[in-house]
């Protein structure tokens, strides 16, 4: 790998710290002196001079220089959103231009010469959005998030104990961790706070984050938007969310979430981040409880923003849904359509409804999602009277800490729902695999009871030297608290008897058994509770079959190390296959979050539900050889088709056939339940 497309990655070092300091282990950039910003042209070689003893020097080819002047209208000092317009506009312009670069070598000078100009955030996302796809730079490792901006993922009190340790302790290998107490946002008089151990995990921010820089919803390059089934992965990703957090809410003893589809009720949560804003030198905003949304008029920031727009926008595509149709800009009406074994319309509405580029009537159906991120952002002061900037909920590597999200997104999951409802169901033919039967599933954890999965809390840490601005140099780690589980396996008996080799695709969910009143759950609640554990191919020879899978190898997760990674640690050695894997899979579920938290002492009682459909119908032909297919159930498959022709959820994405109402009554021959349980103990173990 080149030393200029590997120096790449060291312009997302210290983010806030001038180019032209020391960056990664120990290695300065060598800039023309017409690359440096007016504060610094006078006294350039005085700076660089400094670090004559640095290991490497980097070389910065002079080019001719793209004009920035329009995105540098967002200043140095400001919060960046991308769902935004104004902000999401200079961030496609950026990602233009680092698009349009002949080379690696002049995309280094041009981000060398940009970095110092642009609002660091905003430079951070164009970069790698640009990184991410070109054809010469896609196989880097962008640095995660939580490296360059740690700001976004601890309070305000564990970055200033950090910055005492590194200045004070000179010596790296000496400086301890700085732990993360478990109760910073609030106490237990906030029944939402019993859910911190799911909102307020990095890595599950640190996937939406991903999920969003991977799957940009507006840029001038179309071909970065327009991916295989993009809504419909909006759509999915973001309701397995909802569905793991209602389930996390009843192992804590609390009513699924309520969606937020009254515009004009007061929303009851407030949320206290207790965070800084490490780019703009201020707290995050706070919202108080009961707070109303109020019509938005902010013209530093170009928004106008009315409820009233938010509400037609709802009713529009509501009435799209009812309709089974849409409108384009033509007048021209295109169909929601689905068959037994496709759903373009899913696809369809996914687009309108967050909105991508790819919606066929922006101008009429609106940015309801995206928009409903920024009223809510800016319910505290929505005139900029108090010069306030947005909070966490308009910033996708934070929204999911903010109980806000989660009511909003029920609301936007209950639109996709509706349409799911007008759908034909499937019928038990279309549901068969003939002569394939599931007659036994069970799961071994690696210790303990068959059909029992256990959770427990370990404590994990990253470094965070490459984030701290201004301090001195070294790691400097940060122990964070998450849930975890016990490894385990899948074991599958599964009977073949149509006296030929046979390949099928193993779909594995799970749902709780018991609803907020400990009553057996109906399967018209029970269906948007069910959480995509795993699907895989398996050969089925004639006669029994005993098919073994691990829960490491999840098709839902990325491993243990790339959530906790750090730039140097934990990596693989270059030019392996492994390597390959580590550098190209950032998006999907966190390993340690698989499993539900559950309920200490006799456990929570769920239903874990497998299927063997015939791959025949299933597969997507084409080649996957070197590409990532990690945790493709919520991310895809970087430059290739969703690996799965059934629509995602299946067979749960639509309302059973007459006369089901269980989860047992749902059942093929192809189909088994097992009741297993989940034992949560409260104590903290060592990870394996």
């Amino acid at each position: 790998m080149s030393s200029a497309k590997q120096s790449l990655l060291l312009l997302f070092d210290r983010p806030t710290e001038p180019v032209l300091t020391k960056k990664g282990d120990d290695v300065v950039f060598d800039l023309p002196n017409r690359f440096l910003t007016d504060r610094y042209k006078p006294i350039g070689n005085e700076i660089t001079n400094r670090f004559d003893d640095v290991r490497q020097r980097i070389p910065v080819k002079d080019i001719t220089l793209p004009d920035i002047r329009s995105i540098m209208a967002l200043g140095r000092d400001e919060n960046f959103s991308l769902w935004i317009p104004r902000h999401a506009k200079l961030a496609g312009r950026m990602i233009d231009i680092f698009m349009g670069m002949r080379n690696v070598d002049d995309l280094l000078s041009c981000a060398a010469f940009a970095r110092d100009r642009v609002n660091p955030q905003l430079f951070h996302y164009a970069l790698a959005v640009a990184l991410l796809h070109r054809n010469d730079t896609k196989d880097l490792a962008i640095p995660s998030l939580i490296e360059s901006f740690p700001h976004k993922f601890v309070d305000s009190k564990v970055l200033g104990k950090l910055r005492e340790e590194t200045f004070v302790v000179n010596e790296p290998g000496s400086r301890q961790a700085i732990e993360i107490p478990r109760d910073y946002t609030a106490s237990d008089l906030e029944p939402e706070h019993r859910l911190w151990y799911f909102r307020e995990d990095p890595g599950l921010n640190l996937h939406h984050w991903h999920w969003h820089l991977v799957y940009p919803y507006t840029a001038s390059n179309r071909a970065l938007v327009d991916k295989d089934r993009r809504g419909e992965l909006f759509f999915y990703a973001h309701q397995q969310i909802i569905a793991r957090y209602n389930i996390e809410r009843l192992a804590n003893q609390m009513p699924r979430v309520r969606r937020f589809n009254n515009f004009r009720e007061p929303m009851t949560e407030g949320y206290f981040p207790k965070m800084d804003s490490a780019v703009a030198s201020r707290s995050w905003p706070s919202r108080p409880d009961n707070i109303v949304l109020q019509d938005i008029n902010r013209e530093i920031d170009q928004i106008r923003l009315d409820v009233a727009d938010m509400e037609r926008q709802r009713d529009r595509i509501i009435e799209a849904i009812h309709q089974g149709a849409i409108t384009n800009t033509s007048g021209q009406r295109i169909p929601l359509t689905a068959d037994g074994s496709t759903d373009s319309g899913i696809d369809l509405l996914g687009n309108i409804i967050e909105s991508s580029d790819l919606s066929p009537n922006r101008q009429y159906y609106g940015e309801l999602h995206n928009n409903g991120h920024v009223i809510i952002s800016y319910a505290h002061d929505p005139n900029h009277k108090h010069l306030e900037s947005f909070s966490l909920i308009n910033e996708p590597a934070t929204a999911m800490r903010d109980p806000m999200f989660y009511k909003w997104h029920a609301f936007i999951d209950d639109l996709f729902q509706e349409y799911k409802e007008q759908l034909q169901a499937y019928t038990q033919e279309q549901l068969t695999f003939p002569n394939i039967e599931v007659t036994a599933i069970e799961v071994q954890p690696t210790t303990g009871q068959k059909n029992t999965f256990q959770t427990f809390w370990s404590q994990s840490e990253v470094d965070f030297s490459r984030g701290l601005d201004f301090q001195p140099r070294g790691s400097v780690f940060v122990r964070f608290t998450h849930l975890n589980h016990t490894p385990f396996n899948y074991k599958f008996q599964i009977e073949n008897r149509t006296g030929q080799t046979r390949l099928g695709m193993c779909r594995v969910y799970m749902a709780p058994k018991k609803d907020e009143r400990g009553v057996n759950m109906l399967f018209r609640d029970q269906r948007v509770l069910l959480i995509e554990m795993d699907k895989f191919v398996v050969q089925l020879n004639p006669g029994t079959n005993i098919i073994q899978q691990q829960s490491t190898e999840s098709t839902v997760t990325i491993p243990f190390e790339q959530t906790f990674r750090n730039v140097d640690r934990n990596r693989p050695a270059p030019g392996t296959p492994e390597a390959e894997e580590f550098n190209l899979c950032g998006c999907g579920w966190p390993q340690h979050l698989l499993v539900p938290r559950g309920m200490p002492g006799q456990g929570q009682e769920f239903q874990l539900f497998v299927m063997v459909s015939d791959y025949e119908q299933d597969k997507i032909d084409q080649d996957l050889v070197g590409t990532c297919n990690q945790a493709a159930a919520f991310c895809g498959i970087r430059d290739r088709k969703y690996p799965d022709r059934r629509p995602m959820g299946y067979p749960f994405d639509r309302v059973p056939r007459s006369g089901v109402d269980t989860l047992l009554n749902f059942l093929t021959p192809n189909m088994k339940v097992q009741d297993v349980r989940v034992v949560h103990s409260d104590t903290v173990r060592p990870r394996k």
